[in-house]
């Protein structure tokens, strides 16, 4: 039996604060500190997981095994370079980084290190990934929309990176096949970045993703529609609903969902431990964030964008 996981968590807003909690709630973790600029919400978050509010990255290291950070993506490299500098196992919140260089940077830096990289792309821990994957095989087409009402936290970083790359990883898990050619079109509306992004993606087996993303809608919406050569399948993220069409007729299933945070955290404790590998590596990511800033550059590429 292994000694809980000492862990610190690199940021008290908004998600930082969720990880925090499950943290505090998972039996194979010690939660060692909380960091974040802000020492008064710091104080908060660490009180509410019944942890300590840690002065800075340095006091965390000094005491964590392993770091969650959960920082705006801007501090993503930063802060991660300094966790794997110091052999430290990191779970980086997704993207993984701004740009490739930076992510093939953490990349080679964890491998050097010989530590854990695994990257919070949380959808391939959700029921409903699970109930995509058993119900469609090699699909042929892809549609994924992703749609939420405006708010403040997150506009550091484009709709695409925001919101659009959980997509965009879970359409490259279902292709498995390298991208052939992207496509978008994109429109800042009330922020200085990107607020909705349509993309078509061409795969080199010749599947095709249609992904829309939006910060400006009025209402969530998450819903999929795959075909495949047997049928179709549309999902309902929100509605917790799947209906396959195929030749048998019509099947539909619902499910009550699992905290995904929490199987994800429990999923970077194993990886840590050796007893399982990582689900989300760092090529993972690296790989979701390389189509999403395709995106971004073909969004760019359109004069009146």
């Amino acid at each position: 039996m292994h000694d809980p996981l000492r862990l610190a968590i690199v940021g008290a807003g908004h998600f930082g604060r969720y990880h925090v909690l499950k943290a505090a709630a998972e039996p194979r973790v010690a939660l060692v500190g909380i960091v974040d600029p802000d020492a008064g919400k710091a104080a908060r978050v660490a009180a509410e997981g019944g942890a300590r509010a840690l002065p800075d990255l340095d006091a965390a290291l000094a005491e964590a095994e392993a770091v969650i950070v959960a920082a705006t993506t801007r501090a993503h490299h930063a802060l991660g370079l300094r966790v794997l500098e110091a052999g430290r196992h990191l779970f980086m919140e997704k993207p993984l980084a701004t740009t490739l260089a930076e992510a093939d940077e953490l990349v080679a830096l964890a491998t050097a290190r010989g530590v854990v990289l695994q990257v919070g792309h949380l959808e391939r821990f959700s029921v409903a990934r699970s109930a995509l994957a058993r119900n469609v095989s090699r699909p042929l087409a892809m549609e994924f929309a992703r749609l939420a009402p405006f708010r403040e936290r997150g506009t550091d970083v484009s709709v695409v990176l925001d919101l659009m790359i959980h997509d965009i990883d879970l359409a490259l898990t279902l292709a498995e096949s390298p991208v052939a050619r992207v496509e978008a079109v994109g429109r800042k509306v009330l922020s200085d970045q990107l607020d909705f992004a349509q993309a078509r993606v061409t795969f080199a087996n010749a599947a095709v993703a249609s992904l829309t993303a939006s910060r400006v809608s009025p209402a969530v919406e998450r819903l999929a529609r795959l075909f495949d050569a047997s049928g179709s399948v549309a999902v309902d993220f929100v509605g917790r609903r799947l209906a396959r069409f195929d030749h048998d007729g019509r099947h539909e299933e619902s499910w009550q969902d699992t905290d995904p945070l929490a199987v994800q955290l429990a999923s970077f404790v194993a990886a840590v431990r050796g007893e399982a590998p990582v689900i989300v590596d760092g090529a993972a990511g690296r790989a979701a964030l390389a189509v999403a800033l395709a995106v971004e550059a073909a969004c760019f590429s359109d004069p009146s964008a």
